[in-house]
């Protein structure tokens, strides 16, 4: 066992203190810092270059009382916004719109039967916000304007859109709030996000890794002193040690952040997601199918990295392991709105999908306790047949030199490692 560990131990420290993984993580920590906190950085950068200067709307108003009116509503919602009345024509504001002395403009009007008529002038093609929220006031002063004329009172015109009383009841054990199900697809999907990029980027180290020391011929002196099956584990689990110390620094950057970012700042994570309603087996199920999905795909990047002798040639001898991670990640992905699709159950027990999709359906719905453990034992099962497959043809592989960018150059592999 010492020459495993002196394997492990160069696998994870080589790759520790290389400055790409140190840049990279620290690049990830301060990506993490950023995304949780941008509302409050928006919020104090408009603050700063005076974000709380009123916006003041162009408007055009035939009616002569629909501005003032406006300008009242908007004001009482929002007082960064307000209403200016102007006699310009129609033509001059279009020409002031297009040479973008102005954003936009409005033009009010009355017909006879009392509608609004609202036609709302801008060159941006992402102007949304506004609008809607013009229309919004103009359509509750075209409430106040119909009540008026029929002469109803405000709790007379209140009561015509009072909502009728709606509850829904679900008898499942094991259902969820409205709240705790928004909470649990966010973490879902934020971890399975984790789990897909950890398991391409550590699976593709190892292969690259493997590849490396074939083509600086290290290989040849590592395998006279130590066996092809103690290298290759060797390096799964140092690579897979640093994957889970990495994960566990983003976890602990991820929850400071979240912490930081808890303030009132309309827009600030704590709107979205609660940590009160974060399960504890949820966590464990992701740590769980981490790691299980990495020592899947990790002990086949090895497989395959063993197959080759150049660098260049790892990712298009990995390309299919590479495709059907992605083809998970996608399942997983479109069955987060609605888990308890058969597609989504069925693929849930594959093994090179389960890391994705069995982890999707225990975090969200209510599963009995034997379909995730089936999901993991099936795995288990997986990874310890790979395993024995892939340390024969890894016995072989390593000793393979030259072009060799097929999978059929398994079985010469295979038969390589009983001479």
């Amino acid at each position: 066992m010492r020459e495993f560990w002196i394997i492990f131990k160069q696998s994870f420290s080589s790759k520790a203190k290389a400055k790409s993984f140190i840049i990279t993580t620290m690049i990830m920590m301060a990506g993490i810092f950023l995304l949780a906190n941008m509302p409050k950085i928006i919020d104090t950068v408009q603050h700063v270059s005076g974000g709380d200067k009123k916006e003041v709307i162009q408007v055009i108003d035939e009616s002569g009382v629909l501005a003032d009116k406006l300008k009242m509503q908007l004001e009482a919602t929002d007082g960064n916004l307000t209403v200016e009345a102007t006699g310009k024509s129609v033509s001059e504001l279009t020409d002031e719109v297009t040479t973008k002395e102005i954003d936009s403009f409005l033009s009010l009007s009355l017909d006879e039967q009392g509608i609004i008529h609202a036609n709302y002038t801008t060159m941006s093609l992402m102007d949304f916000n506004l609008p809607r929220r013009i229309q919004d006031a103009l359509q509750s002063i075209q409430t106040q304007l119909k009540a008026d004329e029929l002469a109803l009172s405000g709790a007379e015109v209140q009561t015509l859109f009072t909502p009728i009383q709606f509850e829904q009841q679900n008898v499942s054990p094991s259902a969820k709030s409205e709240e705790e199900l928004m909470t649990a697809q966010i973490l879902v999907y934020i971890l399975m996000f984790v789990i897909y990029m950890s398991v391409i980027m550590y699976s593709t180290m190892i292969a690259m890794d493997v590849a490396n020391e074939k083509s600086s011929r290290v290989m040849e002196i590592m395998i006279s002193s130590v066996s092809p099956v103690k290298h290759m584990f060797a390096k799964v689990l140092g690579i897979g040690s640093l994957g889970i110390l990495q994960i566990i620094i983003y976890g602990i950057t991820g929850y400071i952040a979240f912490k930081t970012s808890a303030t009132e700042v309309p827009g600030g994570l704590s709107e979205f997601i609660s940590l009160k309603n974060v399960s504890t087996s949820t966590l464990v199920y992701a740590a769980i199918f981490f790691i299980l999905g990495y020592f899947l795909y990790a002990t086949l990047a090895a497989l395959l990295g063993s197959l080759v002798s150049r660098t260049e040639d790892v990712q298009q001898m990995i390309m299919p392991m590479t495709v059907v991670i992605v083809i998970g990640f996608i399942i997983a992905a479109t069955g987060l709105n609605n888990p308890e699709m058969a597609y989504v159950k069925y693929t849930s027990f594959f093994p090179f999908f389960a890391p994705f999709v069995m982890f999707l359906r225990v975090g969200v719905l209510g599963l009995p306790m034997w379909e995730p453990l089936l999901a993991i034992a099936i795995m288990l099962f997986t990874i310890f047949i790979l395993g024995w497959f892939g340390a024969r043809v890894y016995r072989g592989g390593v000793l393979m030199y030259g072009p060799s960018r097929s999978l059929k150059d398994i079985k010469k592999a295979i038969q390589l490692g009983k001479e």
